[in-house]
């Protein structure tokens, strides 16, 4: 935390926490089943400690209900995968997911994803990173709670390896506007669709619930995937 004027300076932080009803299912899973599958934040940690082989690691920030996680891990054995999420029920429910579908290439850690990047992950040690459909912060006085901003593409940008992706996706014309923006002032990364353009939906990325929903109410969905250097 830095400080200005010898005031404390908090950093903004892009969720606020909403933890709704956790599900007696869900609940348990966390008690049950984070020994197995989950990361305690706060120390830090290799990919291949933690899944006990080298495999190219994909990090999601921000998982939801992990069902991206799901179909990204069943579809790709050879590949490792990690889920960054601060709200307890979607981290409860994708705990229960992966033990009833037996995957092991799965971890999962509860927290502010900026925190466990910056603390607990080494440099350069992922191949694909996943933001999709973040909280839009829609309203202008809001807009400075966004994650994609200047700082956070950097740190991205000291955790993938060179030729790692970066993929997002948002629902909301202006945030992807605001996305390709700050982008634009990152030297680190290439669009791969080519400057100022949005990319098609990757083969690899499943369509949600939550993306269908944004469909239905008229919402046009835009990827954004840039290379690192």
């Amino acid at each position: 935390m830095s400080t200005e004027n010898d005031k404390p300076v908090r950093r903004i932080r892009s969720f606020v926490r909403r933890e709704g009803r956790i599900t007696a299912g869900q609940q348990r899973a966390l008690q049950e089943l984070w020994p197995v599958f989950g990361v305690d934040s706060g120390t830090p940690v290799t990919p291949a400690t933690l899944f006990g082989r080298v495999a190219p690691l994909t990090v999601e920030i921000g998982f939801g209900n992990g069902d991206t996680l799901l179909a990204m891990a069943r579809a790709n054995p050879d590949c490792d995968f990690l889920g960054i999420e601060v709200h307890r029920p979607g981290v409860g429910r994708l705990l229960h997911e992966l033990s009833t579908q037996q995957l092991g290439n799965v971890r999962v850690m509860c927290g502010d994803a900026v925190d466990i990047l910056r603390n607990d992950l080494p440099a350069r040690c992922v191949q694909r990173m996943l933001l999709l459909f973040p909280d839009p912060w829609h309203k202008q006085r809001h807009h400075k709670r966004r994650i994609v901003q200047a700082d956070f593409i950097e740190l991205l940008a000291e955790k993938l390896r060179p030729g790692g992706i970066l993929h997002m996706a948002t629902d909301w014309e202006d945030y992807a506007l605001h996305m390709l923006g700050v982008m634009r002032g990152n030297s680190a990364f290439r669009n791969r669709a080519g400057a100022g353009n949005f990319a098609e939906r990757p083969a690899y990325r499943p369509v949600t619930r939550f993306e269908q929903r944004g469909q239905r109410l008229g919402h046009t969905v835009h990827d954004l995937v840039f290379e690192r250097i």
